[in-house]
């Protein structure tokens, strides 16, 4: 028989030391520097923002919250239900033919958000006789992903062709997808599309791709899969987000019709999940309009992104070479990365803090969004203020 003394919740009738173990791992996440808090953002434009993934600018363009009341007036608040219930509206139907035609894919489908995608396409698309070959840089919903599958996963290195070969050719399952993203989050440094698919079609296997921060930047904004000459492949699967370059919320898988209705029957975070809210869809499919009519929008956030590069650089401190809207500057050490970026938000520039566990180089950093609508007056100031602000082991001596 048990004693009170072998109880680890002894001594609490109400069991209020069930998670004392949390106070522990709060402190020493405080003391490394990892501690994060929820700020929430103004309701107008009272900072420069450069931390957000706005990348085109549009979630404040009155063409798209236009859209989403009139939606949100038409359809109601919210979808009501799964998509295969109530949660489906004409919107949610244009958007992904729009979206398809525009990405040169025959069939789209839209998830609540880009992370639910990701899940419910690894989970869907794997299981028994499958291996997931995946980057080491990969998102965390795809990470996530494959843990859901249960699948058999093998990580290689961030951008190893040679890697992605060795277990193709060596793998002992019948099945295989390769998993990446296009363009990296942390540093924006692009995947090698056309060499992956060419990978995956000598031995015989799938590629998945996350897009999301390719959709609206990438080439005319169709994204870096279709850049890369793989629109509409049979064998490429794409994720997208709707929460980036199009300003609003929401996921979207594109690839051919079997793979759409292979997922609209067995992926469950579509199948079991609410559907997207009409007022965003609305959003979306408005800000996807404004791309197409203005081709040249997605290079203007890529040139942003290379000045801001440049002269951050030029200024000695340690900035990516972007591929697309991302720029990254490291820092010396988590709390100097956190330091750095309240520094700049005090002086009205509002940056991304990234840390571990959120960078797989365990390498902190500023991330920086280059906006395709920043004025040549709001990039100096920028650039001025996160140089100024800058912690001294940051600059190159």
């Amino acid at each position: 028989m048990s004693t009170g003394a072998e109880d680890p919740l002894a001594g609490s009738s109400t069991g209020t030391a069930t998670f004392d173990w949390l106070d522990t791992r709060s402190a020493a996440r405080a003391k490394a520097g990892l501690s994060r808090t929820l700020r929430p953002r103004p309701e107008s434009a009272t900072v420069l923002d450069l931390a957000s993934n706005d990348y085109l600018g549009l979630t404040r363009d009155p063409r798209v919250t236009r859209a989403a009341a009139d939606a949100a007036l038409r359809w109601g608040a919210g979808a009501t239900g799964s998509r295969l219930v109530t949660g489906t509206t004409e919107l949610h139907a244009e958007l992904e033919a729009e979206l398809a035609e525009f990405c040169g894919f025959p069939a789209a489908l839209v998830f609540s958000t880009g992370y639910a995608a990701n899940l419910g396409v690894l989970a869907a698309l794997s299981g028994p006789g499958t291996v997931l070959i995946t980057d080491e840089y990969n998102h965390a919903s795809l990470i996530d992903g494959a843990r859901l599958s249960r699948t058999e996963t093998v990580v290689v290195p961030h951008r190893d062709v040679s890697a992605f070969r060795d277990v193709l050719a060596n793998r002992t399952r019948k099945r295989a997808l390769v998993v990446t993203d296009s363009v990296f989050s942390v540093d924006g440094d692009l995947a090698p599309l056309s060499a992956l698919a060419a990978a995956c079609r000598d031995h015989g296997a799938g590629l998945v791709v996350d897009d999301a921060h390719g959709l609206g930047v990438i080439g005319n904004g169709a994204g870096a899969v279709t850049a890369a000459g793989l629109a509409g492949a049979p064998d490429v699967v794409v994720t997208t987000t709707l929460s980036k370059s199009l300003g609003a919320q929401g996921g979207a898988v594109l690839a051919s019709p079997r793979v759409i209705a292979h997922l609209v029957d067995t992926a469950r975070s579509f199948i079991f999940d609410t559907g997207l809210a009409p007022s965003t869809v609305g959003a979306a499919l408005a800000a996807l309009r404004i791309i197409r009519a203005d081709p040249a929008l997605p290079g203007r956030s890529r040139a942003v992104a290379r000045e801001l590069a440049e002269r951050l650089a030029a200024a000695g401190l340690s900035s990516s070479t972007p591929s697309a809207a991302v720029v990254s500057v490291r820092a010396p050490s988590p709390t100097s990365a956190v330091e750095w970026s309240q520094q700049c938000r005090a002086e009205g520039v509002a940056v991304g803090c990234f840390r571990p566990p959120s960078v797989p180089d365990r390498v902190s950093r500023l991330r920086l969004t280059a906006r395709a609508d920043l004025t040549p007056a709001e990039i100096t100031t920028a650039v001025d203020v996160i140089t100024r602000t800058a912690p001294p082991a940051a600059v190159a001596h």
